[in-house]
């Protein structure tokens, strides 16, 4: 019985006396004209307007309910904890009542539910206020890099039946080294040798894969063993590189404005960089008709290039490249494109993600220039475990050839 009124009495304290707590504490500090972002300050004003309501309640409902308004005023809400934890790299708001997280490669559902969706609303709207953005009806979808660097996207109804729907990815204070990951298992030894040996000989390497399964990791790696000597250009539509090299300058796309103007695209990026100077021009991403840029880039004078591009295979890749060129407006026939593609790329790495979540380089391919205006492929490495899916098989095969 006991217990059950106490159940009745969090119940009813955390759906209605929380609410009213929350707007008498906002309308307080909007009357005050002060952020108090401290917890000591919020705590200071929630006790006083307990007071004034006549609730008296143990300190740690207290401390509780001021951790819950500080998360939700100046934090991420119910999400806070999440971005607290260094092993969850995905936190998935699916509606208000299930949210997903990955953690250490795996997804698992979370203990955590939003009150309403209006919830959901109201934090992804305070958070893209800084930024210059919106959701709407008339803008149901975004895009943003979030302060810590995370990358978050929302879309929400009519287009999304689920309710609001978030996604957020999270990137590590410190980017993995060329150990971290040989430790890890995502390639042998010898293939990390090999692989520096290319980024220190300028080969062009173009890293493919499905959606998380280690591209933009794979890429920060290669990318902090070039040379420090070198001057880096980074082009991407959502800032996630993290690269440790003392020379990078960093470039990202800016969408349109609500007017529909100011949209620069990574192609402007590519073209821009080229008049920078860069060593090396590193492309986050390439999804469109900026592979023509970046290809023509790869063969005049900027060898070492590096991007990555989703795929499910280094064939699947380059058929890929190809589609994204002819839509460039360039008028190139297909043999021409195979050529460029061929002359400009050395390497092509392909990561996948395993069932137990780690990630992998599966295949290494070199490629080169076939009969007929083909584009061949040499296999340099094949990751058994990696191409058959199977965790249990450690087999890997390395072909020792040169690529420059």
């Amino acid at each position: 019985m006991e217990e059950t009124a106490k159940a009745k009495f969090a119940h009813s304290f955390s759906a209605s006396t929380r609410e009213e707590v929350r707007k008498r504490v906002l309308l307080d500090l909007s009357a005050s004209g002060k952020n108090f972002h401290e917890k000591e300050e919020i705590e200071k004003r929630v006790e006083t307007v307990l007071l004034s309501m006549g609730l008296l309640l143990p300190s740690s409902q207290v401390e509780t309910l001021c951790c819950e308004l500080h998360d939700e005023l100046f934090g991420m809400g119910p999400l806070e904890p999440f971005f607290k934890d260094p092993e969850i790299s995905e936190i998935m708001v699916n509606g208000a009542s299930k949210t997903f997280i990955e953690k250490r490669g795996v997804i698992e559902q979370a203990n955590i539910r939003f009150e309403n969706e209006a919830k959901i609303l109201e934090l992804v709207r305070r958070v893209l206020a800084p930024l210059n953005l919106r959701l709407d009806e008339t803008s149901p979808m975004v895009d943003a890099r979030l302060p810590d660097g995370s990358r978050l996207n929302a879309i929400i109804p009519p287009l999304c039946l689920n309710g609001p729907t978030v996604t957020i990815r999270r990137f590590r204070v410190q980017s993995f080294t060329k150990k971290e990951l040989v430790e890890l298992g995502t390639f042998p030894s010898e293939i990390a040798s090999f692989l520096e040996k290319s980024v220190i000989e300028k080969a062009n390497i173009l890293i493919s894969g499905g959606t998380s399964s280690g591209k933009t990791t794979l890429l920060n790696v290669l990318s902090s063993l070039i040379p420090k000597q070198e001057r880096l250009i980074t082009i991407e539509d959502a800032a996630e590189l993290r690269i440790e090299h003392p020379h990078v300058i960093s470039l990202e796309s800016r969408p349109p404005s609500i007017e529909g103007k100011g949209e620069i695209t990574v192609r402007d990026l590519v073209r821009n960089a080229l008049r920078m100077r860069p060593d090396r021009i590193i492309v986050g991403e390439v999804r469109g008709p900026e592979a023509l840029d970046m290809l023509q880039a790869m063969n005049t004078g900027h060898p070492g290039s590096l991007s990555t591009a989703h795929a499910n295979s280094p064939i699947d890749l380059v058929s890929r490249l190809e589609t994204m060129v002819l839509t460039s407006g360039v008028n190139l026939n297909i043999d021409a494109v195979r050529r460029q593609i061929a002359s400009a790329l050395d390497l092509i790495i392909h990561m996948e993600r395993l069932r137990d979540g780690r990630r992998v380089v599966s295949e290494i391919v070199r490629v080169s220039q076939g009969s007929d205006s083909s584009v061949r492929f040499d296999p340099i490495f094949l990751d058994a475990k990696g191409r058959n899916r199977n965790a249990e098989d450690d087999s890997s095969t390395l072909r020792k050839e040169k690529i420059l």
